[in-house]
């Protein structure tokens, strides 16, 4: 087994070489656009070509971090953009958005490609999805357990990195829509508000706590565990943090892996270690993740989530230590300068011999060089990677050559002995790879017209309760999708059915699925096998592959749909999901000309868009209810309590929350509904004609009550809505 990567963040340059220098393996940065860390420092493009090449120098290698979802109008930046990185020798890139992972991967053959945590694979069977899309890297969702982690090396032997230290999301990553929906800032485009750190509270509660803030993470202690579970890369986080963070933590975690290895048995971690990195970015207390944890009111900051400093005299010295280190590296020279003959240079350095010819030697005609003018010019390297150890100079006569061929010299030497260095170190460096061109990245594009030839919109239900399934089917929509949790007994779901026969039943999937549901999904799976359901809704990549092993390529057709948080921003993520779904729901962060885009590019494909109901603004492993009053399970995986729980912002807003306590885990809905009841003629023209309602706090009664008014609005008829409070969402502004 090879030794653990440890990956160190990089908000600016300093960062980076902070970074190394503290003994990082490797970086992540992001460059000028698409990056989660938008308000970072971030990299231009020189600094992001010097810092691969500088990191090769050092045998470290450089992930650049393209982790945000992309609009269609966008997508054609992303070559030309991550091109001339490629050409310099990136090693790899983070991706979140499944139509850039397509295209990087037809586009940059040479370039190795990371699935984002924020692509929230939750176990073996959303790696083995992306596996077979390309990936040679997962990084899974930060809520998976030590046991899940080995299940997923165990089950796909892909590369596995993790998070060891840092800032901890409350959502599932790439789940969270909460500070877009509420403030436009979109997680998903790396502008989260971080509304979770806000404070909150239960509604019979009067004190506000802070529910939703997770204390940072801190597994230095596990490092043994997590090395013998053979995961691949240690990940800090911190992009957004000074680079004294960067280096002084990379250093500890640098100390202690080293340690493990010189002595296993014998691994511990000091006290005052662990009081530096607590010292070095203080927000109240910290824990060790979700490792040995399924949630727990003891990962939560509630009394004081916020930033309150760092140790300052530490930061002082993590800046001498790291931060002014000297890495340059040393390089013999020797200069042969003989009249009449090619000017020579020769430079040995790390093991390693160059040499190089420059201009014509002169004879001097009137002031000769000296051996110390030549040390000196030859001497100056600058802002390169190394400095001159020892010159040696051969220089019989009186000769000359100007000084502008003496830094010629020394610059095309320097430049040689940086390549080979880079390629005895396994690199490839400028000019020896080759990118496809853009235009042949895709093959054709599946264009069709804007959907026409209904007469009349489709209207389908997604329902939380049995009493919203009634109503839907009494109502006779066209189809009815039931949450899976409904469906351990489907008795109920046989007599509605032989009073309605019109109206199609879909099985809705969890919106997570981890390695303990496996058991579930299967009996899901026995429904949709014996015809219980028509379809399946999918809610993310596990639900994904599994419909593709068992029913892909099998005689049960069983259509599946992908719901909007199995996201495709984009046409060619349109394309990715196509070969395996026939209906795709549109992203609640779009807005109306973004979808009209996607459109464009959609084929053969049915695409439909929520036109009524709360947004699912948070999916978390984290409970609630536990963490403000007490587990509400009754021991079965059934709640207690009935319906949703409440909770309440500070401007009094109330946001229902889901408890799944079958897959235990929450869902954190919008305080007021979508509504597009006055905007579906503009809807229709961008070509999307299924629309869904959907119901999660609404009694039977007022769901029937709203079906009727969608009913009768999409029959011409003017009437106003059951409900007066609701939100356009992103429908015009969409998402920053």
């Amino acid at each position: 087994m090879g030794k653990v990567e440890l990956l160190a963040p990089a908000g600016n340059y300093e960062s980076f070489l902070g970074a190394v220098s503290a003994g990082a393996d490797a970086v992540y940065f992001g460059g000028e656009k698409f990056g989660a860390r938008a308000y970072a420092d971030n990299f231009t493009q020189e600094e992001a070509c010097q810092a691969i090449k500088y990191a090769h120098l050092h045998k470290r290698k450089v992930y650049l971090t393209v982790n945000t979802l992309i609009k269609e109008r966008e997508f054609d930046e992303i070559y030309e953009y991550i091109l001339p990185f490629y050409e310099a020798g990136l090693d790899g890139v983070i991706i979140q958005d499944i139509g850039v992972f397509a295209a990087v991967g037809e586009w940059f053959p040479r370039l190795a490609r990371h699935a984002s945590t924020q692509m929230n694979v939750a176990g073996g069977l959303g790696a083995a999805y992306l596996k077979g899309l390309g990936a040679k890297r997962i990084v899974p969702a930060r809520e998976l357990s030590l046991a899940e982690i080995k299940e997923i090396k165990k089950e796909t032997d892909i590369e596995v990195e993790t998070f060891v230290h840092g800032a901890v999301c409350y959502c599932y990553s790439g789940q969270c829509l909460f500070s877009s929906m509420l403030g436009g800032r979109s997680g998903n485009r790396g502008r989260c508000a971080q509304p979770c750190r806000l404070p909150y509270r239960a509604l019979k509660e009067k004190r506000e706590k802070y529910p939703l803030s997770l204390k940072d993470m801190c597994a230095i202690e596990l490092l043994g565990r997590l090395i013998e579970a053979g995961i691949d890369s240690f990940k800090i986080e911190g992009r957004m943090k000074s680079p004294e963070y960067t280096a002084g933590v990379t250093g500890i975690y640098r100390k202690y892996i080293d340690r493990y290895y010189e002595n296993p048995s014998g691994f511990y971690v000091e006290k005052q270690d662990m009081e530096k990195l607590q010292a070095l970015y203080i927000r109240s207390e910290i824990s060790q993740g979700y490792y040995y944890k399924h949630n727990g009111r003891d990962m939560i900051t509630l009394e004081s989530p916020g930033y309150t400093g760092r140790n300052e005299e530490l930061a002082r010295q993590m800046k001498e230590t790291y931060l002014k280190k000297d890495m340059r590296l040393p390089v013999f020279m020797k200069a042969g300068l003989e009249e009449g003959k090619e000017a020579v240079l020769s430079l040995e350095g790390n093991g390693l011999h160059v040499t190089v010819k420059g201009e014509i030697v002169q004879a001097a005609k009137r002031q000769p060089l000296t051996k110390e003018d030549v040390c000196r010019q030859l001497g100056k390297f600058g802002n390169t990677a190394f400095y001159p150890k020892q010159i040696e100079i051969r220089m019989p006569g009186d000769v000359f050559l100007p000084v502008k061929a003496l830094n010629a010299l020394r610059r095309k030497a320097l430049d040689k002995l940086e390549e080979e260095i880079i390629r005895a170190n396994g690199f490839d460096v400028l000019g020896e790879r080759s990118a496809k061109r853009q235009e042949e990245k895709e093959g054709p594009v599946l264009m069709c017209e804007k959907q026409k030839g209904k007469d009349r919109a489709g209207l389908h239900v997604l329902a939380l309760t049995e009493g919203q399934c009634k109503a839907a089917m009494a109502c006779r929509v066209e189809r009815l999708y039931v949450e899976s949790g409904l469906c351990q007994d489907v008795s109920w779901l046989d007599r509605l059915r032989e009073k309605n026969k019109e109206t199609e039943i879909y099985l809705a999937l969890p919106y997570v699925l981890r390695q303990k549901d496996r058991i579930f999904l299967e009996k899901m799976g026995d429904l949709l096998k014996e015809n219980i359901f028509s379809g399946v809704l999918i809610r993310n990549l596990e639900g994904l592959q599994y419909w593709k092993n068992r029913f892909g390529k099998s005689h049960w057709k069983v259509p599946a749909v992908t719901d909007a948080g199995v996201y495709a921003w984009n046409g060619l993520a349109l394309q990715v999901l196509g070969k395996d779904c026939e209906e795709s729901y549109m992203p609640y962060e779009l807005n109306l000309h973004e979808w009209e885009d996607v459109v464009e590019k959609r084929g053969e494909r049915s695409l439909a868009i929520s036109v009524y109901g709360r947004t699912p603004m948070m999916v978390s492993a984290n409970c609630i209810a536990a963490t403000m009053e007490g587990c509400l399970q009754d021991g079965k995986g059934r709640k207690k309590k009935e319906g949703c729980y409440p909770l309440k912002d500070r401007y009094g807003k109330i946001f229902p929350v889901y408890l799944n306590c079958i897959q235990c885990y929450n869902v954190i809905y919008n305080s007021l509904p979508l509504s597009y009841h006055k905007d579906l003629d503009k809807i229709n023209k961008a070509g999307i004609c299924t629309f869904r309602l959907d119901f999660t706090t609404e009694s039977g009664s007022g769901t029937e009550k709203i079906i009727c008014f969608w009913q009768e609005l999409l029959q011409g008829r003017n009437v106003d809505p059951p409900y007066e409070e609701y939100t356009k969402g992103h429908l015009y502004k969409g998402a920053k």
